[in-house]
């Protein structure tokens, strides 16, 4: 005899997450090179990607448009958001993914320096929205505590709404576990990768890396499965910062 209650049980849909600062496509070598950031991807077969450092129409790399070359050869949808705008010359952040999902929010951060932002994506998983946030924080303390604070705050993640619902914070955050930055942010969501590997490691700078600036964040409501930073003699050529790969139930 069927159990009535089975159907009301969801079954938890296993994702994998990528965070990933391509360095406007040059890698390590000084080649300039938007396909091969795509084969960076592919072979990590990630469900959704927020990339940062994206340029779209720049003259200094040729004038395409970045985000739409990575996902045209990904076949996934994407969203940008350009943190900086300078005549029709962009730079900024996207997020891409082949799933059914939605822009909910794009827009800037509060920035003394260099000009940031964050993306706000609604994907379906399931029987469940998903809410992917990515970001880009600055280089200057203050300006990261402002534009954290921001994010965590009621016009971003800590909308009421959301206050059960499964969330997500992935992007280059500019700080280490040491900052006050990175700090807030792990008072508020659980850093994916400390929460599943006893000594995480480093994403920064690609060849040798040193420094753990790039994050995945999951609210409650998720379940880490593995966290990576992907260092392979490929990773460390095409960009100047590894992708960081986090497999999650959701």
């Amino acid at each position: 005899m069927n159990d009535p209650t089975a159907a009301k049980i969801s079954t938890p849909r296993r994702l994998k997450i990528l965070t990933y600062n391509v360095h406007s496509c040059i890698g390590t070598d000084r080649r300039l090179d938007p396909a091969r950031i795509a084969e960076v991807i592919a072979l990590l077969q990630p469900d959704i990607i927020g990339l940062q450092e994206l340029d779209v129409g720049r003259s200094r790399t040729g004038g395409v448009d970045q985000a739409q070359v990575i996902a045209s050869l990904l076949s996934m949808d994407f969203h940008f958001h350009a943190a900086l705008n300078i005549a029709e010359e962009r730079y900024g952040d996207a997020i891409l993914t082949a799933l059914p999902a939605r822009l909910v929010k794009a827009g800037e951060l509060p920035s003394l320096g260099e000009q940031r932002g964050a993306l706000w994506v609604e994907v379906d998983c399931g029987d469940r929205k998903l809410q992917i946030f990515n970001t880009h924080l600055g280089l200057f303390g203050k300006d990261r505590m402002g534009q954290i604070n921001c994010l965590l705050g009621p016009e971003w993640l800590g909308q009421q709404m959301l206050s059960h619902q499964p969330r997500i914070l992935i992007g280059d955050l500019n700080s280490t576990p040491i900052t006050r930055t990175y700090k807030q942010a792990a008072k508020a969501l659980n850093d994916a990768h400390s929460a599943c590997v006893a000594r995480p490691k480093a994403t920064f700078p690609s060849r040798f890396p040193l420094l753990r600036l790039d994050h995945v964040f999951v609210s409650d409501e998720i379940r880490v499965v593995e966290v990576e930073a992907v260092s392979t003699p490929l990773t460390r050529r095409a960009s100047d910062h590894l992708p960081l790969l986090a497999t999650v139930e959701v």
